[in-house]
């Protein structure tokens, strides 16, 4: 059947059947067929209101209409003017809640698919190969703490400026949560080291195995010349849900799960060193994109049943829809409004069961979604052999507490200038996770975005 003009191009996927038991990518992407035809449906608004949900500011009229106009040197030109990391993004950000729920074509129809159209630019741009080249315009050089989405997208922003930029990062590869924490299946390793490696032909130089705060004290940054810092250290201490049994075995947090079989490369065992034991049985506590990705990560490692355990219903959950969908399709059972109350384990310390309790939604809470309130007498328990919690994160205070004159809130996050990402330390920036908590992406890359003109403008007024 024809799609018609009102209908938003529709992704091709691989199998269900076939994608659910291995780590290749699930989306296979648009051809130029698609992308032109979905490009025609852009109304080219005067006013284009799609902008105002980027946090990146991505002109997207201006590169959409050279991907109609067939130019998709151009389109990926306009798109790297805002954005270093545009091949990620394109496979990674909640589109749906922020550029595409503006679009005027939504208001009567399908909003234009914005993110698989600057996935489609930045793939055949990859085809072409690097061709970036650094442009050192200015004396000063910039050093960034971290290398997750927030601190590269700081150290491209800052490079295309023309400023040096060195980024250290503590583990021994580039990418923080988007190599460690977001599946083979939605987001390659090879197309994380391509966009890594433009940053690097643009000039960034990456540091890796050094943990500023331990192995390299903040302050000693400008000591070494450097005239600002970005502190973009995300939030990778994970958060538990404090009822008995977390400690038994079998237990795991979604941060640990996913660094083993990404970071580790857990799921090529016994070529890689670090297995990842998994039971025939798995429960994942929480409803957001982590969540889905552990739940799905566990059905490719070989488990039989692969459930998602939440509190509150799909109208609250935080995951993106397509990656619910996509689920769904693999078999992963959604156990909605049950809360956890005990980890059950034998003798022997293994676990065996997770005790819930089912849960009824009432007034909306602080968050702003519905409460869960227990329903008396529905206690049961789920027979499962393991159980992950991805409840969310907070940020690791190793820096804060090796670090003097650096204000946190209590949660343990960077306090900053919202808009310029200044921290209470003079000339050191923050932004993303370690300033807001769990959050995405594209939110990250935006405080990244921000703080490079920030930091720029700061040493322009200081020169």
């Amino acid at each position: 059947m024809p799609v018609k003009r009102a209908d938003k191009t529709p992704m091709p996927v691989r199998a269900p059947e076939i994608r659910a038991r291995d780590f290749g990518e699930v989306n296979e992407g648009y051809t130029l067929e698609h992308a032109v035809f979905e490009a025609e449906r852009c109304l080219r608004c005067q006013d284009p209101v799609c902008v105002e949900g980027c946090p990146v500011k991505i002109p997207i009229r201006e590169f959409i209409h050279e991907v109609a106009a067939g130019d998709l040197v151009a389109a990926a030109s306009v798109l790297r003017t805002a954005n270093p990391l545009p091949a990620i993004c394109g496979r990674v950000c909640p589109q749906e809640t922020q550029c595409e729920e503006r679009c005027v074509m939504g208001q009567r129809f399908r909003p234009v698919a914005i993110g698989h159209l600057e996935r489609f630019v930045a793939d055949r741009e990859r085809e072409r190969g690097i061709t970036a080249t650094p442009r050192r315009v200015h004396r000063e050089k910039v050093a960034v703490i971290g290398a997750g989405p927030s601190g590269l997208v700081c150290a491209g922003e800052l490079a295309r400026m023309g400023y040096g930029v060195t980024v250290y990062e503590g583990l021994h590869a580039p990418g923080g949560v988007l190599r460690y924490g977001i599946p083979e299946f939605r987001l390659p390793k090879a197309i994380l080291d391509h966009e890594v490696r433009i940053l690097q032909a643009m000039g960034v130089e990456i540091v890796c195995d050094v943990i500023v705060g331990r192995t390299l004290p903040l302050d000693r940054l400008f000591d070494m010349g450097y005239a600002a810092v970005f502190v973009g250290t995300g939030a990778g201490l994970p958060q538990f849900l404090g009822i008995p049994g977390e400690d038994l075995n079998g237990v795991m947090s979604a941060n640990e799960f996913l660094t083993r079989v990404n970071l580790m490369k857990g799921y090529t065992f016994p070529d890689a060193d670090t297995p990842v034991k998994i039971g025939k049985r798995v429960a994942v506590v929480g409803a957001g994109n982590t969540a889905m990705d552990a739940v799905r990560t566990a059905l490719r490692l070989g488990a039989e049943e692969a459930t998602i355990v939440y509190r509150r219903s799909d109208k609250e959950m935080t995951a993106r829809v397509e990656e619910h969908e996509h689920a769904i399709q693999e078999g992963v059972v959604f156990d909605w409004l049950t809360s956890p109350l005990e980890v059950v384990g034998d003798e022997k310390g293994w676990v065996t069961g997770l005790r819930c309790q089912k849960m009824r939604l009432g007034e909306p809470d602080a968050s702003g979604r519905a409460r869960p309130v227990p329903i008396p007498g529905s206690e049961h328990v789920i027979p499962v052999d393991t159980v992950i919690v991805a409840i969310g994160t907070s940020p690791n205070p190793l820096l804060v507490r090796t670090t003097k004159g650096l204000e946190t809130n209590k949660h343990g996050c960077l306090v900053t200038n919202e808009e310029s990402g200044l921290t209470s330390k003079p000339l050191v920036f923050a932004g993303g996770d370690a300033v807001t908590g769990t959050a995405t992406v594209i939110l990250a890359a935006g405080a990244g975005k921000r703080a490079a003109h920030a930091i720029a403008e700061a040493l322009a007024s200081a020169a």
